[in-house]
């Protein structure tokens, strides 16, 4: 069982390391995804299932938009998850978020995923403990069959301090290109920090098992993007993927 302690881990990248630098390094980590990328889509043996949770304002659709730029989008589909539709909710947790799984040779990235259902819902007490215990079973399951089937899951938790967060929301309210991300939930949930930083950690102690999770620091934007490349990149290159080469005619 994965012990973390959220507190203990700071949100801001360490201060010997240098911006320009990293910023660079991960102008070379985005030319080799653009490779890999093409090269997943032509073999078409694995796929690729990238997992985005946070605290609101943490940088999720930032990292989404800055990290996946080389991208082909032929290869890749973006999926936001939002509150269940009524269809949604009549069927079981997992049932929307295995209709998003991308098929071999694909990249997936879920901005929110079913990880809301033991967060959102644990913290409002929309759901009982029991229910939270065979949902970290059933999400266990679920993953573990993904990554038998040759898929690679990564899952991120965008690290964010509560100050800093609490800047780029009031940000929302000021910059005009930002206004239209504003909701007046972000700022009531701020409430329940705590309880989701309890949540969050008894997620990563039950849930990290078929799929570990990836604790980064995000209060910088430059070293969240740089972290989140380097481990895509070398999540792929691990593969030792290949050009399939001409096609044989039957």
């Amino acid at each position: 069982m994965l012990k973390i302690k959220l507190s203990s881990i700071s949100t801001r990248a360490p201060k010997k390391l240098s911006k320009d630098n990293l910023k660079k390094e991960t102008i070379k980590l985005k030319l080799k995804l653009e490779v890999l990328q093409n090269l997943l889509y032509a073999e078409g043996k694995h796929a690729l299932l990238v997992i985005l949770q946070g605290m609101d304002a943490s940088g999720k659709d930032g990292a989404i938009k800055n990290v996946f730029e080389p991208v082909n989008p032929i290869g890749c589909k973006v999926f936001a998850f939002k509150k269940p539709s009524e269809l949604e909710l009549k069927h079981d947790f997992l049932w929307r978020i295995h209709q998003e799984v991308p098929e071999k040779g694909m990249m997936g990235i879920f901005n929110r995923s079913h990880y809301e259902d033991v967060l959102i819902q644990r913290v409002h007490k929309w759901v009982d403990e029991n229910t939270v215990l065979q949902r970290f079973e059933h999400i266990n399951n679920f993953e573990k069959m993904l990554v038998e089937n040759g898929t690679i899951v990564l899952k991120f938790y965008l690290h964010v301090s509560k100050e800093e967060q609490l800047q780029r929301l009031n940000e929302r309210l000021n910059d005009a290109s930002k206004m239209w991300k504003h909701n007046e939930n972000d700022i009531l949930e701020r409430k329940y920090w705590s309880q989701y930083m309890k949540c969050y950690e008894d997620v990563f102690a039950n849930c990290s098992d078929g799929a570990a999770w990836n604790i980064i620091p995000s209060d910088q934007n430059w070293y969240k993007e740089y972290l989140i490349t380097k481990k895509v990149v070398e999540s792929l290159e691990a593969l030792k993927m290949k050009f399939p080469g001409l096609k044989k005619d039957k």
